[in-house]
């Protein structure tokens, strides 16, 4: 074998043997060091693309610690990323609660719910079965005929019959 073969990982054949040599200690390694939920197997896989991207830069006698620092790097970069993430969704979170939590808007709710509840009450029982079939529980119209045993249009001469009383009853719907 020529000395080129030993200098650097660029051959295919030792690329592969390194590989097959490493990979399963520097996903442990991972595993261990980091968890599951990094998911190790992307790890080692991004730490070989570079050891490939780099191979003429990295002999063959320092493959295995290339290997570790760049996927122990890459672990930490994610983890670093994840805290961003976890850190906006935070932010973002309490921004979202803060203007519900307002109340001006909690009163309005409220009142709207209880205003919505009373012109529930004043439908007639046909009709407040059949509109909460169709809006509540999200069922169609041919369902709703087939469970009350009616037509399809008797379903919807209710259920429109519900929404003008709703309507009428509540302003802004």
């Amino acid at each position: 074998m020529s000395k080129d073969l030993f200098e650097n990982v660029c051959n295919e054949k030792l690329f592969s043997e390194v590989f097959k040599k490493y990979s399963e200690n520097l996903h442990n390694f991972i595993y261990y060091k980091y968890g599951d939920h990094i998911n190790p197997r992307d790890q080692v896989q991004e730490a070989f693309i570079k050891l490939w991207k780099n191979c003429k830069k990295v002999p063959i006698t320092k493959a295995k610690s290339f290997l570790f620092t760049i996927a122990n790097n890459l672990t930490l970069n994610e983890i670093k990323h994840n805290k961003v993430k976890l850190n906006y969704q935070l932010q973002s979170g309490s921004q979202k609660n803060k203007t519900e939590e307002n109340p001006q808007y909690i009163l309005e709710e409220k009142e709207y719910f209880e205003k919505y509840q009373r012109a529930l009450a004043k439908l007639t029982e046909p009709q407040r079965v059949a509109f909460l079939m169709n809006r509540a529980e999200g069922k169609k119209h041919k369902e709703i005929a087939a469970l009350l045993g009616i037509s399809r249009k008797a379903v919807e001469k209710r259920i429109y019959g519900a929404l003008e009383k709703l309507r009428k009853e509540i302003e802004g719907i």
